[in-house]
């Protein structure tokens, strides 16, 4: 059961960031402080300003520096009487059937679609935390990067914070090199484009994220490339030159052919006639990962295999 009770103090906490929390996102360092509380609410709090840094409005995005005073204001905690769930057996296939990479600094799995990167959501456990409980001798383990619950592929998880500081400094300099591979649908007749269109990030009313093409948005850029031609799809490579949240998603749908099985962007009954035909997951997936080594500097390339439902498709549908 589930019940509602006020913070053990009552009063506004003052938290100064440590070393520890370097670097790391507001709403990530809220969801863990704030256990029991709807993401909805954490993105309420911090968009009317209840939750401050250093004095000042903040948004959720805002990583954190050492020395940072965060504010957060007296707020009433869903309080779980019921421990978190144990790991379940489809976790720790991805743990343990999954893994392309790991040594003393990262971990790099093959996430299937359908399994949240973390809890939140109503969903009480996903791959991070099914990490940690699977892991406990493990110190520190934490998210470099962020995958929608549908998109499969790469997924890259630091195992010190020296690396998660690395791997956050690529990502903010759009050095690590991401491709994808997408069923779009659709026949879509260009064999190559490059979409530049700046995107702005909304939240709706229940806390979920919203993309839109805006001028006022972020400069995004995603390079698509036709690879096949299906009878009412397109298989292509999408390279994202920046790194937006739902960026290869809008852009798609900004071509006039969404991704196949994206709920959010794409067309219903397009993706009613693929649930009929038994495809239930999104035709997204973060096939290939390369990045500098936190620690060697060394280059890294690593390749995910294709997820069963996409394997399918491209092997068994008849080419245009």
């Amino acid at each position: 059961m589930t019940t509602e009770q006020q913070n053990p103090s009552g009063q506004v906490q003052l938290i100064e960031i440590t070393e520890d929390h370097t670097e790391q996102r507001l709403d990530n360092f809220l969801i863990t402080r704030l256990k029991g509380v709807p993401k909805s609410r954490i993105y309420r709090i911090v968009r009317k300003g209840e939750v401050r840094v250093n004095k000042g409005r903040v948004d959720v995005n805002y990583r954190l520096a050492a020395g940072d005073i965060v504010r957060i204001p007296p707020i009433r905690q869903a309080e779980n009487t019921a421990e978190i769930p144990p790991v379940s057996r489809q976790l720790i296939n991805v743990i343990n059937n999954q893994i392309l990479f790991e040594d003393e600094s990262l971990l790099i799995i093959n996430k299937p679609a359908g399994i949240p990167v973390h809890g939140g959501s109503g969903v009480q456990v996903g791959v991070i935390e099914g990490l940690r409980q699977l892991r406990p001798e493990c110190r520190f383990l934490d998210l470099a990067h962020r995958l929608d619950r549908d998109t499969s592929g790469c997924l890259l998880i630091a195992k010190k914070r020296s690396a998660l500081r690395s791997l956050h400094g690529q990502f903010r300099d759009d050095t690590i090199h991401k491709s994808y591979l997408a069923l779009l649908s659709g026949q879509w007749a260009r064999k190559k484009l490059v979409v530049n269109q700046p995107l702005l990030k909304n939240v709706n009313k229940g806390g979920e994220r919203i993309v839109v093409i805006n001028q006022h948005g972020k400069e995004s850029e995603t390079l698509f490339r036709r690879l096949k031609l299906f009878q009412d799809a397109t298989l292509v490579q999408a390279t994202p030159k920046t790194g937006r949240t739902h960026q290869i998603r809008v852009h798609a749908a900004y071509l006039g052919h969404p991704i196949i099985g994206d709920d959010r962007y794409g067309l219903s009954d397009c993706n009613k006639t693929f649930r009929n035909r038994g495809y239930k997951h999104m035709f997204l997936h973060a096939e290939t990962l390369q990045f500098q080594h936190p620690a060697s500097e060394r280059t890294v390339n690593v390749t995910a295999p294709l997820p069963p439902h996409f394997l399918d498709f491209i092997t068994h549908e008849k080419q245009v």
